[in-house]
Parts: structure tokens; sequence; C-alpha cells
């Protein structure tokens, strides 16, 4: 599917203009014609209310949120552009001249396309490198005044609940999913979290890409980086490891593969556990299960579906939790 086949979809992007933005960037005037979506490379990568991320050749456009906040998302994004984590972090393009910064009041930005993880071969999955930018990243020292907001986990877990109660208040199993939320102490999912280390906030495989040659890299850096500073700042890292965290304690991520990213990132010197990690992780992986399951059961409601599989283990593992604090 090509990005100009639709104006405006359920998330509320415009496409088209999407479209016209990355394919601008791509190919300025006087560029040889465009053979991108002949040769396949033209298309949505995404599309949600969150972000809507059109590709068209080497470069990506995406809309963030409607209620991005302007000056965190200003801060997030020099971050990012910072010569001392090109490492770590993909760094953004600058817009073509005369852009648009916001398109149907969504702010947008313009990135190098990178291949992602392939869902299709996990035996594959770079845990370790992973890891590795992860305990790169909470390592890197920020000056004051960078004016970089708390980073959202903590508070993604809120809203994800908030979202179910609204979308899913009588599923059978949403006063499971409120009782294992309701072992989670609330001045750690407050948005007021107190700051600690430079954080990603919204970390999963999904959120990694390849480099693309001749992408600069430093000499040694992984050929992995990690992409969407949406959620960005300054927090708790041991959040970042809490959805790998809570899928090993579901039974979904197996005890070796959890033990080669745990290991891995201790062996960057990751900050965010010592050597007792589940005294660091235990609460925000149990979030992370409350929050995969609520979001879970207010997408099934919604789509009048039934839960999957790893839906059903998430909500088992929510009444383990619930059972075990109250028990």
């Amino acid at each position: 599917m090509t990005p100009t086949t639709r104006s405006t979809p359920a998330s509320g992007a415009p496409l088209d203009g999407l479209a016209a933005l990355a394919r601008t960037a791509a190919h300025p005037p006087g560029a040889a014609p465009c053979g991108c979506a002949d040769d396949g490379l033209v298309g949505v990568l995404a599309d949600r209310e969150d972000g809507t991320v059109v590709r068209h050749g080497a470069l990506v456009v995406k809309a963030h949120a409607p209620d991005t906040d302007p000056e965190a998302h200003r801060a997030r994004l020099a971050l990012a552009a910072r010569p001392d984590v090109a490492d770590v972090l993909l760094p953004p393009r600058p817009l073509p001249p005369a852009a648009p910064e916001a398109l149907g009041g969504r702010p947008v930005t313009l990135w190098p396309y990178g291949p992602p993880v392939d869902p299709g071969d996990p035996d594959a999955a770079p845990w370790e490198e992973a890891a590795r930018l992860l305990a790169l990243l909470h390592r890197t020292p920020l000056p004051p005044g960078t004016g970089l907001p708390p980073m959202r986990a903590p508070l993604k877990a809120a809203l994800a609940v908030d979202r179910m109660r609204r979308s899913a208040p009588h599923h059978p199993a949403t006063a499971t999913v409120l009782a294992a939320w309701g072992t989670i102490p609330t001045e750690l999912t407050a948005p007021g979290n107190t700051p600690h280390l430079l954080c990603h906030g919204d970390f999963h495989l999904g959120q990694l890409v390849r480099l693309v040659p001749p992408a600069p890299a430093p000499e040694g850096a992984p050929p992995w980086r990690l992409i969407d500073v949406d959620d960005l700042g300054l927090g708790d890292p041991a959040w970042d490891l809490a959805r790998p965290a809570a899928w090993f304690a579901a039974g979904i991520l197996p005890p070796e593969v959890w033990s080669r990213f745990l290991g891995a990132y201790q062996e960057a010197g990751g900050p965010a556990v010592g050597s007792a990690p589940w005294v660091r992780l235990d609460v925000p992986a149990r979030a992370l299960t409350v929050q995969t399951a609520a979001l879970a059961l207010a997408k099934s409601t919604a789509e009048g579906r039934r839960l999957d599989e790893v839906e059903e283990v998430m909500i088992d593992t929510c009444a383990r939790i619930a059972g075990h604090r109250t028990g």
C-alpha cells in the first residue's frame, strides 16, 4: 500500500501531506526521477493515534501524537541530535526548507530509514545489542539545562489502565487487571516520578533499527540504533528493562534469552540493576504486565474479538500478581 491511498486514516494523520513531505525530503529539486515506488521503497510503516510513519526511499517522516508537548518534543529532538548519543539513538534529519513543522495539528519529524527487527525470525532478535544500547543510554551524562521532562513509562502504564476502564469496564478480566494494578505503589506511577537517569521510556524490540550504509557510525559501534524518542526523558532506568522482565516472569520470554539480555546489560555497566536485579525490577515489571493486559482488554473489546493466547497469558499473570500480593 502506498501512503497516498487515503488522505486521513483513523489516526487522524494526513497521509497525503506526509507522503508529499517524505518525497520532497528524499528528492530535492533537480534530483533524478523518483523510482522509489517501483522499487517498493514507499509506504506507510505505522499508523496509530500516537504516531504515523511514512517512508520514501532512504527517509521516513513521522507525525507525532496531537497532544505532544512542544517544549518536551523540542528537548527530546535536541538530545537525539547530539553527537555524544549518535552511537545509541538514531539522529533526526532537518526538515526541507519551507516544510511545515506540523500537519493536521501533529508535529512532524524526518529520520533516516533503517530496517527493523524481523518479527518472523525471533531467534535472530538482537537482545544483547539492545541491552548494550540501553546501558549506554542510561550511562549518558547530561549537563544541566537540557529541558528533558520525566520519561513517560510510568505515566503510560497509568494511561493504559484508564483506557481499559473507559473501553472495557464490563469485561470479565477487568477486575483482575485492576487488582494487579492495586499492587503498584501510586507514587511510582505518578507523572512527577523523580528523575534520575536518561531513559528511553518505551523500550521493546520494535524500537530498534539497523543503520543503513553510508550512515556514519563510530568505529566499533553496534549496527543497531534505538528509535522513537517520544517517551524519552529522565527517570528510573529499571523501567526500560521492565517489558522483557515482564515477559520473562509471564513465561513468554525464555529464561536463556532473559539471561543473555540481562547479562549483556550488566556487562556493559548498565546502572538499572545491581547484584539482586529483581529488587529494582519487580514493581516496573508488574506495572508493564498490567499495562500490556489493560491495552489487550481495551483493544480486543473495541475490535469485538477474543483475547489471543499471549494476551490471555498476561491476564493470567495479573491474576498471579494480585493473588500473591493479597493472599
